[in-house]
């Protein structure tokens, strides 16, 4: 029997801290020489912080799944957004699984919970669609050296009020 996903907040599940730093460090930091002690400082915040920062990790029980993140600004060029759903990474053995979308969909209500009538994410081209499929409205595309697209998830379309708040248990499918 498969036990299923779960995703909680890394301040709750803090043995997996050490797994989503090197993730994200070596997804998207490493190739531009920056030191992982940077994105663990970084995470660290998270964990003292209340609001954002904030990491979510999917596992199932005690073997890590995937990550995703909640921080204030994701691209320099476009400081006028926040918050961001950001750093989203899913193990290769547990790709497929539609593991990312949960992952997606729990930050991005987490944000909102915040107060805030918006969530913004940054995607390649390669992978917008998939955030369209997931109710994701593109606001802008060539942004920056990467040619990226942002996109936004507001309140609204998530059928939720401001006050929501994500709920701790995600069922994974096969």
């Amino acid at each position: 029997m498969t036990m299923g996903i779960t995703i909680s907040n890394l301040s709750d599940r803090p043995e997996f801290f050490d797994q989503i730093a090197d993730r994200i460090w070596r997804a998207w930091w490493q190739p531009n020489g920056v030191p992982l002690d940077y994105i663990t400082e970084r995470m660290k915040e998270g964990l003292a912080s209340g609001g954002m920062p904030r990491a979510f990790v999917a596992h199932e029980g005690a073997v890590f799944a995937g990550t995703a993140s909640v921080i204030a600004s994701d691209l320099d060029e476009r400081p006028q957004y926040t918050p961001w759903v950001a750093a989203v990474w899913i193990e290769p053995k547990f790709r497929s699984r539609r593991i990312g979308r949960q992952l997606i969909a729990y930050a991005a209500r987490y944000a909102l919970s915040l107060g805030v009538p918006k969530v913004y994410l940054t995607a390649r081209p390669a992978r917008r669609s998939l955030y369209e499929e997931l109710g994701w409205k593109v606001i802008e595309e060539g942004v920056g050296d990467l040619d990226f697209t942002i996109l936004t998830w507001d309140a609204a379309a998530a059928g939720l009020s401001l006050t929501a708040t994500p709920h701790g248990e995600v069922s994974g499918g096969s």
